[in-house]
């Protein structure tokens, strides 16, 4: 009897193991390995050694959206002092496993995120809206814990051509951010989708260049307004010119 239940445990034991190891697996599939991006990290490492960035800033990170219009941001939202640092092709997984070398490092007093586009717009990740969530929510725990006062902005998904079919996921996702902003007051909602959509509901189709989904000059106009519009409200007050002027 004791063989016999000594057996039960064991199978029992490995029984679990392979499970789990199956379920990781499973998971691990439905996101694109994060490490592919060591080469980015390093590239913004090295730009921190010939320039280093101002701690207490702001840091931009995120995907293709944020990416392309890095060159453009510092001009854009000034007076405001930001750090881009988006990283193209990028999903909500690879900020959170990335977080210490996008954000963290910096002590930013503010961080704003554009995740989203990617999770939900490419069909091989298979990457349900909730599971964007929950890498958010880890973000933010991360956040709070390691920089307390550190105000997090967090874009909605914004509306594309391309990625229309797949509109109704993004803002299943979109929605998730709003409801965490709602019940946390260091976590704010910015609406990067209403600004996009035509009287009809419809996203513009005159914002994008070819590939209907990153911007043209017009879509980066009004892509920068709403970034600004954003975070001008709390984050003004924190620039030591403004600070300056106030006291």
């Amino acid at each position: 009897m004791q063989f016999i239940k000594r057996s039960f445990g064991l199978t029992t034991a490995l029984f679990f193991i392979l499970f789990s190891s199956i379920a990781h697996q499973v998971l691990a599939q439905n996101y694109p390995d994060p490490f592919r991006y060591d080469e980015t990290m390093a590239e913004f490492a090295e730009q921190d050694r010939l320039d280093p960035p101002a701690q207490g800033a702001i840091v931009l990170t995120g995907s293709s959206s944020i990416t392309r219009w890095n060159d453009q941001a510092k001009a854009a939202l000034a007076p405001l002092t930001v750090i881009p640092r988006g990283f193209g092709g990028s999903i909500m997984h690879d900020v959170l496993h990335h977080l210490d070398q996008v954000a963290l490092k910096y002590n930013p007093r503010a961080i704003l995120i554009y995740e989203g586009d990617n999770d939900t717009g490419v069909e091989r990740y298979e990457i349900k809206p909730q599971m964007i969530i929950d890498d958010f929510k880890k973000i933010v725990a991360r956040i709070h814990q390691e920089l307390p006062e550190t105000r997090i902005y967090v874009m909605s998904v914004k509306p594309s051509v391309s990625r229309w079919a797949v509109w109704d996921n993004a803002k299943q996702a979109s929605a998730g951010y709003k409801e965490i902003a709602d019940h946390d007051p260091l976590v704010f909602y910015i609406d990067a989708a209403n600004p996009f959509l035509d009287v009809n509901g419809e996203v513009m189709t005159d914002i994008f260049v070819d590939d209907g989904l990153h911007f043209n000059a017009l879509g980066d106009a009004i892509w920068g307004s709403i970034i600004k519009a954003g975070l001008m409200p709390v984050e003004a007050r924190y620039e030591a010119p403004f600070t300056k002027f106030h006291q």
